[in-house]
């Protein structure tokens, strides 16, 4: 047998050859592979087999438009069957709906128009060819793991998900993931060498005025299939909506189409009328200033009552909490936005009492409009009356901008995970709910008046796993024979009956608090779990549950309500009358022209002249800290060996050490105490603590404190600034 010898790779001659190269010698080394390369092609274009096809590639270019035509249907066709995870619904759409998919075809075929503007044809066939399939298999990926389908925001949030990339994808499909992106990267780049040119004479002018000229018909057909209804440019249900009109022409909608277009009859005299000569700007109430409660909401993820469920039963009541509220207080269904994903535009509806329907498709308004303008919110409407306003969030502050946004309309504060000591996760890794009571009492404890608390859960958030995960779980589901079914639903369900222990031990708190209060528990969307109508009593996926609970004495009233109009409801309640858009929700509901005015109005807020405040806009910059806390020091300690250990109070895993400017290495050990392995300290160190968001966000920074005789001396006032924005002192650093 012959042996395999192992050729002694010469490093000492390589490392001779690098240090005696010379420019002549690199230069020759080009032009000799460049000249092999074109004898290689020179070769291949002169072979037996490149002659005998050559009548048919001249043919195929003469035919290029129909063959086109013909691979932007097999492309359509493709991506709509990952889209829908089979080729049979796509093969049921393409015949059902031959308008649509012809429609979504021509779109694709547009985009071929610009390969007669080079060579390379084959090229760019290839590379317009994979960017449509990517965008269909990013979107059937999307819809295993979310009802949501894939859209242009969803890049506006992306950094945000790549915190939570562990959250969606395991060990091997992430392995899987990167094997796919470098093998289609290697074969493009190949495909550049080996696609070949077109060898015929490029006009380009030509070229060119027909790109512009398929795009003009395109447009035109757009606005005709739109007119005869073939689409639609509203979409009530995105995902819905994809399956209608296809991917092609719902992604393209969600990047085009994003704010509010200005209505036809907008100008300031109608402003005017809408807002009853502007009077819904006023901010008032008949309650006297001691009688004012304390106002909370809590918008628990992925929440809805099991009960609703008509497919499977629970061992015992998952929501034994607010089933007594829902008893006791008022109640109903709560009609929100979105189905399996967008909490932030929940979160936004009710923040704000504007309707999403009025945006583009798919749009966030946190990553738009709000992310860099200021508005009104239910945060402004009740600090005009005196109340403090407080956000919290048991996950990361950068998370759908909600840091900048909730600076932009009027919070004072913002408490998110990095100020959190999060000790208990689910068993997919989320933060549990129940570590957001101590810091509503903590936000409360920092004002003196009543306060506004909006909390935001995140315990409840998928992806729910198919194997059982929870060794002993409280709650047993029957009834579901599949048995990944069964376990996704069972660790949902215990999920569910710990935010409802959440629910009832804040309740608890706040009577232990005894002052009057008010607290709204709402389900921002339905779990994603691939439900359908029928699975639930009232066969509407956009319903989850509510409850208003008090300790004021207010009458039992249930009824169901959308989510743009929940907070005007809570205040009307209160007998307070405060906030642009609240106030029109209580005047005009039930109205002539209530929506189609609803939309003037939030256009002129958001867009337009914002004619309804005549020059008083309540807003006009934020002033939010993130967190109420201050980070102290104490002492620092040094070890034995190398390094010290930090001593203060308030400290989080997200506190990072600064010594004159420098990130130290650390290690959190717990809320009084940071170790510093490597870190040499001198006479005068400046030592600062800061905590940190995502992409390195100084979120707030501590005093800053000198090392002077092994101790360490406070210079007071050098802290973040409790006055200003955290948004303007970030800016003025950078």
């Amino acid at each position: 047998m012959k042996k395999i010898q192992i050729r002694k790779p010469d490093v000492k001659g390589a490392v001779h050859k690098l240090k005696n190269l010379k420019k002549e010698d690199v230069k020759a080394y080009w032009t000799a592979k460049r000249e092999r390369r074109a004898r290689i092609l020179e070769e291949r274009k002169n072979s037996a087999f490149a002659r005998k096809m050559k009548p048919v590639y001249r043919f195929m270019n003469q035919i290029s438009l129909l063959l086109h035509a013909v691979l932007a249907c097999m492309i359509n066709f493709v991506i709509e069957a990952i889209s829908r995870h089979s080729a049979i619904e796509a093969w049921n759409y393409m015949t059902g709906t031959p308008l649509v998919f012809l429609y979504n075809a021509f779109m694709i075929f547009v985009t071929f128009s610009v390969v007669y503007l080079v060579r390379r044809r084959m090229f760019v066939r290839i590379i317009i060819s994979v960017l449509w399939l990517t965008l269909g298999v990013a979107n059937g990926y999307m819809l295993m793991k979310r009802v949501t389908p894939f859209n242009a925001q969803d890049f506006k949030v992306a950094k945000d998900g790549l915190t939570l990339i562990n959250n969606y994808f395991n060990g091997i499909e992430l392995v899987g993931l990167a094997v796919g992106i470098g093998a289609v990267v290697i074969w493009v780049i190949s495909m550049w060498r080996r696609g070949g040119q077109y060898d015929g004479k490029v006009r380009r002018l030509w070229a060119l005025a027909g790109v512009v000229v398929w795009f003009a018909i395109y447009g035109v057909m757009s606005d005709l299939a739109v007119e005869k209804r073939i689409v639609s440019t509203y979409f009530g249900n995105i995902a819905f909506a994809y399956e209608d009109y296809g991917l092609p022409y719902c992604f393209m909608a969600s990047v085009f189409n994003t704010g509010i277009t200005e209505p036809n009859d907008y100008n300031e005299k109608t402003i005017v009328e809408i807002s009853n000569d502007r009077e819904i700007t006023r901010n008032e109430t008949g309650r006297g200033e001691d009688e004012l409660p304390n106002i909370i909401f809590i918008q628990l993820e992925s929440y809805f009552d099991v009960e609703e469920a008509e497919f499977f039963t629970t061992s015992e009541d998952a929501c034994p909490n607010l089933h007594a509220m829902y008893d006791q207080y008022s109640s109903g269904y709560f009609k929100v936005p979105s189905i399996g994903a967008g909490t932030a535009n929940t979160e936004f509806e009710v923040l704000t009492g504007m309707n999403l329907r009025y945006f583009g498709p798919g749009e966030y308004p946190y990553k738009t409009v709000l992310k860099n303008q200021v508005s009104e919110s239910a945060a402004t409407a009740l600090t005009k009356l005196g109340y403090g306003a407080h956000a919290l969030h048991n996950n990361g502050g950068n998370f759908y901008s909600r840091a900048r946004v909730f600076n932009n309309i009027g919070f004072d504060s913002y408490t998110s995970k990095e100020f959190m000591n999060i000790l208990q996760m689910t068993e997919n890794g989320w933060a549990k709910d129940d570590i957001l009571i101590q810091h509503i009492m903590d936000a409360m404890d920092s004002t003196k008046q009543q306060d506004f608390v909006f909390g935001i859960s995140v315990q409840g958030h998928g992806d729910y796993p198919e194997e059982r995960v929870i060794e002993n779980p409280k709650i047993l589901v029957e009834g579901i024979e599949d048995e990944a079914a069964k376990n996704k639903w069972e660790y949902y369900v215990n999920q569910v009956y710990e935010m409802d222990q959440f629910a009832g031990n804040l309740v608890k708190a706040l009577e232990d608090r005894g002052e009057p209060s008010v607290v709204v528990f709402y389900g921002d969307h339905l779990p994603t779990m691939g439900l359908k109508a029928e699975d639930l009593k009232s066969r509407y996926l956009y319903n989850t549950n509510y409850v208003i609970w008090d300790n004021i004495g207010l009458k039992k009233e249930d009824r169901n309500i959308p989510s743009y109009q929940i907070m005007s409801d809570v205040l009307d309640r209160l007998d307070i009358h405060s906030g642009t858009v609240f106030n029109y929700h209580q005047e005009r509901r039930k109205t002539k022209n209530y929506l189609a005015d609803l939309e003037l109005l939030q256009y002129d807020i958001l867009y337009g002249d914002q004619y309804v405040y005549d020059g008083k806009p309540p807003i006009t910059e934020g002033h939010m800290v993130m967190g109420v806390r201050d980070v102290t020091l104490q002492n620092v300690i040094p070890h034995l060996g190398e390094g010290y250990s930090l001593y203060g109070e308030n400290f989080t895993k997200s506190s990072k050490v600064f010594v004159n400017g420098e990130k130290q290495k650390s290690t959190f050990l717990n809320n009084t105490r940071i170790d510093l392995p490597e870190t040499e300290l001198y006479e005068d160190d400046v030592i600062v603590v800061s905590q940190m968001g995502s992409s390195n966000t100084t979120f707030r920074k501590s005093d800053e404190y000198l090392y002077q005789d092994k101790e360490l001396v406070v210079q007071e006032g050098t802290a973040t600034d409790k006055t200003k924005s955290w948004v303007e002192q970030l800016d003025e650093e950078g």
